[in-house]
């Protein structure tokens, strides 16, 4: 049932998260980091970053019934490893380069409370 939730909260956010980059980069920049985007590359990264996340946001949907099994572990294993990386890359751009929009903090503890149940999921399945 934690797995599932999980899976359901993570599609969610994602998939919204991935919206918002790929239709809005330079807004979800404003609140994330307190700055734009202004060089047209920027702006590419930031709408394929929305496709990744569209992508996860798809498969956590996808997997939300499935059984225990390797696919659903390795799901679980790559939104660890996502979510870890957000924490430290948002953490970096907010206390070492002040880049901080009124997103910035709850977003990273969002991305640390997940990481946390990743962790919780992948130790139950075992």
């Amino acid at each position: 049932m934690a797995t599932r939730n999980l899976l359901i909260l993570t599609a969610s956010i994602e998939t919204a998260a991935g919206l918002a980059l790929l239709f809005s980069p330079r807004l979800v920049a404003e609140l994330l980091l307190g700055a734009s985007l202004d060089a047209p590359a920027a702006l590419i990264v930031a709408r394929m970053t929305g496709a990744a996340l569209l992508s996860l946001g798809c498969a956590c949907w996808l997997a939300r019934d499935d059984a225990p099994s390797r696919a659903c572990r390795g799901l679980l294993a790559a939104m660890l490893l996502y979510n870890g990386a957000s924490v430290a890359v948002l953490a970096h751009a907010g206390a070492r380069l002040g880049l901080v929009g009124v997103l910035m903090w709850p977003t990273t503890a969002l991305h640390a409370v997940l990481v946390l149940w990743c962790v919780v999921c992948l130790r139950s399945g075992r």
